[in-house]
């Protein structure tokens, strides 16, 4: 697993496994910063090559802890075009979802006030739209912010470009 940055296109190119980010458990690869407050991270998110794996995951995450039973909240693009709001709300819960389609490749934004998180989803270029928000995601700060990906095959890698990264405080 491994994560490159290139500073001059401002490109992420992050390859990951993991069984899962579902459950109560998640198994996958997260680069992070770890920040208090309302946030929002948005990005352009793309895989490379096709799949077996209908569900691999590219996703805009904010976590309480690293820890795999963690409360969090993620936008996701998943390998076969859907985009979902992912979310538990407690430490070993199961996982939710508020789901809609919007095929690759999407634009994906995580927004949080306080335990509240909506995700906005769309195409690069045009205006994105809301889901959500869920406010039941208990969290307290600092929280765990970045991207992850999840190949959804324990023996699998699966890669993934996060372009026009954007993180503010909201």
């Amino acid at each position: 697993m491994k994560a490159n940055y290139d500073a001059a296109t401002g490109e992420y190119r992050i390859t990951g496994g993991g069984e899962n980010v579902w459950g109560t458990t998640d198994a996958f690869y997260f680069v992070w910063k770890k920040i208090s407050g309302n946030l929002s991270l948005t990005a352009d998110v793309q895989f490379v090559g096709t799949s077996a794996a209908e569900h691999r995951k590219a996703m805009l995450m904010v976590r309480q802890s690293l820890d795999p039973g963690s409360a969090y909240a993620d936008a996701v693009s998943h390998g076969n075009g859907l985009t979902s709001l992912q979310f538990r709300g407690k430490p070993g819960e199961q996982t939710y979802e508020v789901f809609t389609q919007v095929p690759e490749p999407a634009r994906i934004r995580i927004v949080r006030h306080g335990n509240a998180f909506t995700m906005y989803a769309g195409k690069p270029n045009e205006e994105l739209k809301a889901h959500g928000p869920v406010d039941f995601v208990s969290m307290k700060d600092p929280v765990y912010v970045g991207l992850g990906v999840c190949s959804h095959v324990a023996t699998t890698l699966e890669t993934a470009v996060f372009t026009n990264v954007k993180l503010e405080a909201e």
